[in-house]
């Protein structure tokens, strides 16, 4: 691992919490900022030394992306796709795909998601979009793509696609390409400047040496680690949240008539409620940390069944971390009384953009894959290993 440029990436931070809280309010994309903490080098943090890269390992990328998710919670998930596709590279066999993009990362390309679909089914996410053959036979690609994030962002698309064998495929695609059209309808409660509206896609050729992925080998992990890229997300927002309901509270001039103390600073109810914050960052900082190291383990025993265990333990970590950022982010109210939800001090955008990570790969199903574990000894399927295995069912036209 090369050193880490990490006083460019603070300082990139500190501009974008400058002006997170005006932005969700105005609901303005952070384009310039994203790519000036591109430029700084953020996009290469798992790039080969070889390639211009840093060579990072999980716990330094997770613990700068929860830096990240502290400035603007935003920003690590416009950027998982992209460092998604990097981690499929980094166990990529295909000697040329893996220098195409490895290069062009370390160069500052930045790449996208366009892989869900706004109607597909649960067990072919994929149906819809097709690789075909466009003028002169070369292959292109034709579809609708849905929480396509990053993809506004983004140089490049990792899409996913069925090809015309019917097995599904990640395919690159060029995002600013005259066939691709970014429509940013997303419309969800929070993480809304994060461009993950949806994706039309008109042939769109295939880049030379544009698919990534073909070996099921090269998806070992991934399940955990667009899991714990949430994980450090939250684990930010928390460590936001108790700053700025500790600015809350030494700003506050009232308070209420069974108050304890004239001082909001000074009264124990209060400061409580700060220390119950405090102990929920802790508890999400400590989990992003348990799992960032487990899934570091993984890679470096390279066993299918460490990796599936290393799913429950994520799985176990996202639990827990969900309950308590939420349970934080719900809580911190109490610490300023009616004045905290005003529009203007914006603090409900914790709850929202904590709630919207939360919804994603829903926790609502963990516990039982946790427990199905513990007591049955049943070891959780990847989902890209179902998804990526083999053929898929052709609907008819």
């Amino acid at each position: 691992m090369s050193a880490v440029p990490y006083d460019r990436f603070r300082a990139v931070f500190a501009e974008l919490a400058a002006g997170a809280a005006q932005r969700d309010r105005s609901g303005e994309h952070p384009y310039a900022l994203v790519a000036e903490l591109v430029a700084a080098g953020f996009g290469r943090l798992r790039v080969p030394t070889e390639y211009g890269g840093y060579d990072a390992d999980l716990p330094t990328l997770f613990g700068l992306l929860a830096e990240a998710g502290a400035a603007d919670s935003n920003v690590p998930q416009i950027l998982r796709g992209h460092f998604t596709t990097t981690e499929i590279l980094r166990r990529e066999r295909d000697r040329a795909v893996r220098d195409r993009w490895f290069s062009a990362v370390g160069e500052g390309a930045v790449f996208g998601n366009a892989q869900s679909e706004p109607s597909a089914l649960a067990v072919d996410p994929a149906t819809a979009t097709r690789i075909h053959r466009g003028p002169g036979g070369r292959a292109v690609v034709s579809g609708t793509k849905f929480y396509s994030t990053g993809a506004r962002f983004a140089d490049y698309l990792r899409a996913a696609a069925v090809d015309e064998t019917g097995r599904k495929v990640f395919v690159v695609l060029p995002a600013r390409h005259e066939g691709v059209e970014h429509v940013d309808d997303w419309a969800g409660i929070g993480q809304r400047q994060t461009g993950s509206g949806t994706t039309i896609l008109t042939s769109v050729p295939v880049e030379d040496d544009g698919q990534i992925g073909r070996e099921l080998d090269s998806l070992r992990g991934l399940d955990s680690f667009v899991q714990i890229v949430h994980l450090a997300n939250l684990t930010g927002i928390a460590r936001n949240l108790v700053a700025e309901t500790v600015e809350v509270v030494r700003g506050r001039t009232r308070t209420s008539r069974h108050a304890l103390s004239e001082s909001a600073a000074q009264d124990p109810d209060v400061l409580a409620v700060i220390g119950r914050l405090q102990a929920r960052r802790v508890t999400a900082e400590t989990l992003l940390e348990h799992a960032a190291r487990r899934l570091e383990e993984a890679h470096a025993r390279d066993d299918e069944s460490y990796f599936a265990a290393t799913y429950v333990e994520t799985s176990t970590a996202q639990i827990a971390v969900i309950e308590a950022v939420l349970h934080a982010a719900s809580e911190a109210f109490d610490a300023g009384g009616s004045s905290t939800v005003r529009t203007g001090v914006n603090l409900d955008r914790h709850w929202r953009n904590a709630r919207t990570l939360a919804s994603h790969n829903p926790v609502i199903y963990k516990p039982r894959v946790v427990g199905d574990h513990l007591v049955n000894e049943v070891l959780p399927v990847s989902g890209y290993y179902g998804q990526f295995a083999g053929p898929v069912e052709r609907t008819a036209s």
